[in-house]
């Protein structure tokens, strides 16, 4: 909390001089509906944390603003259609540690839009936990159960994962546990837990919100989380570099964050990086977070640029070194 509390206070730090009149860009932004598109089904914690978001923006501005959720290409679809659009602050994009990082790393033809060129950065909004999830009523205890299972049927297990990251964070758990597992992919966390609900696969690793409410109910069990952040919603609930007893596994997490097209105007870019800074000081949107399982993060753009270019270089080398290979 701290960290979000200081990064809240370098954005305001934005906020033009007392008396100072901001650029008629920034003064008359927004004056009609901003839309923001979410490349992924709805109901995941990507679209949960932009509607959040997008509400209160709503509230605060008087102006709609609306979600378009736009799934498929590990979110390439819905960044090409906002790389795109318009550079003036009415469309956006949630993007995604696979949208600027993954994608990249990982792509074997032409993505149709460049991060490192197509985009100007806003802020982060989340740095989620990831988790790995197994049926309550037939899934093992925990991991060291469900390594011993896959170990006992080389092959025969699955599991479920949506965005990049997580696909590749389960290969790289099954690599490091020395088991031999099959991926199962889906395009967004709704499809992901319905997976596991239905059997067709025997484990997940996602993030929190799709999966929490049916943990909290009892029919899924959360065997670990991908980083060693606190979770409050599931307190007791070790790393799965501990619970595995793996420490080679490190923290594998995803985050999220705010793009606008490249060439929006710097002051349309700082306003809406004031406004989501302004979103989370609210105790109620920080407590529609966490009942969510989103771990709420913010930034300067100056911030997220570097933050998602240091990941990308970080992620481009432990791919190519992995030789994984993802369909």
């Amino acid at each position: 909390m701290r960290s979000l509390l200081t990064a809240i206070a370098l954005i305001v730090a934005l906020a033009p001089p007392a008396g100072a009149q901001p650029p008629d860009d920034a003064r008359s932004f927004p004056s009609r509906p901003i839309r923001i598109v979410v490349p992924f089904p709805a109901g995941g914690p990507t679209d949960v944390n932009l509607r959040i978001i997008a509400q209160k923006m709503s509230e605060d501005w008087k102006q709609p603003v609306i979600i378009e959720n736009r799934p498929g290409g590990n979110t390439a679809i819905g960044a090409q259609t906002v790389a795109k659009a318009e550079p003036d602050g009415y469309t956006l994009l949630a993007a995604m540690d696979t949208t600027l990082v993954m994608n990249p790393a990982t792509a074997s033809a032409p993505l149709g839009y460049d991060p490192f060129k197509d985009f100007a950065t806003i802020t982060l909004t989340a740095k989620n936990t990831s988790l790995m999830t197994v049926r309550a009523d037939d899934g093992p205890a925990n991991v060291a159960e469900l390594i011993a299972r896959a170990r006992a049927s080389p092959g025969r297990m699955n599991y479920g994962a949506g965005i990049i990251t997580t696909r590749l964070a389960g290969y790289m758990f099954a690599r490091s546990a020395g088991i031999e597992v099959q991926l199962i992919p889906y395009k967004g966390s709704a499809d992901v837990v319905q997976g596991l609900l239905t059997g067709s696969v025997d484990f997940i690793v996602d993030g929190v919100a799709a999966s929490l409410p049916l943990i909290q109910s009892g029919r899924l069990r959360a065997l670990a989380k991908l980083n060693n952040r606190p979770l409050p919603v599931l307190p007791e609930l070790q790393p799965l570099a501990v619970a595995a007893g793996l420490p080679q596994l490190g923290d594998m997490s995803s985050w999220i964050g705010l793009v606008a097209p490249a060439g929006t105007p710097r002051a349309v870019i700082e306003k809406l990086a004031r406004e989501v800074a302004d979103i989370y000081r609210d105790p109620a949107v920080a407590e529609r977070l966490e009942k969510a399982g989103i771990t709420p993060a913010i930034s300067t753009p100056e911030e997220f640029d570097a933050f998602f270019r240091s990941e990308a270089t970080r992620w481009t080398k432990a791919f190519k070194e992995s030789g994984i290979k993802l369909e």
